[in-house]
């Protein structure tokens, strides 16, 4: 097992609080699952993370997928860091504030330059898919810590 899977490992069941990434404390999601290439969190959706509608704003959907899938390529172990270069997202339902999301980040293709990943973003007993996306991170040609 790699270290980066191990250390995603010990996080089922933790919220993100004292994550090394901003954004990731700000979303704050709760590590549910982990496996090389696959993590699973829940997110529950707060009045800052809406619209003027009063439902999940889709920017915030879409930094959840691109944190999420970020995280399922860090779960590999590489030795390079890796950055997004595309996200596409897909909405197809809303989530109001107070309400439990789900995300599943998986990786659909593990390339030595380029990783292509996949996320869905579900309600939370996965009856139905708020939105889906696809991104393709880039390997950048330093050495991770």
């Amino acid at each position: 097992m790699n270290k980066s899977l191990a250390f995603f490992e010990s996080l089922v069941g933790k919220d993100s609080s004292e994550s090394i990434c901003p954004l990731t404390v700000w979303l704050n999601p709760t590590l549910l699952s982990a496996e090389a290439g696959k993590l699973e969190f829940s997110y529950v959706i707060r009045e800052e993370m809406t619209n003027p509608l009063g439902i999940l704003h889709g920017g915030t959907t879409a930094a959840i997928i691109d944190d999420a899938v970020g995280a399922a390529v860090w779960s590999l172990g590489k030795s390079n860091p890796y950055t997004t270069v595309n996200l596409a997202v897909d909405y197809f339902a809303s989530a109001k504030a107070g309400e439990t999301i789900i995300a599943v980040a998986s990786i659909t293709k593990n390339g030595n330059q380029i990783v292509n990943t996949n996320c869905e973003v579900w309600n939370a007993d996965r009856t139905r898919m708020l939105a889906k996306g696809h991104s393709n991170l880039i390997k950048i040609n330093t050495v991770r810590k």
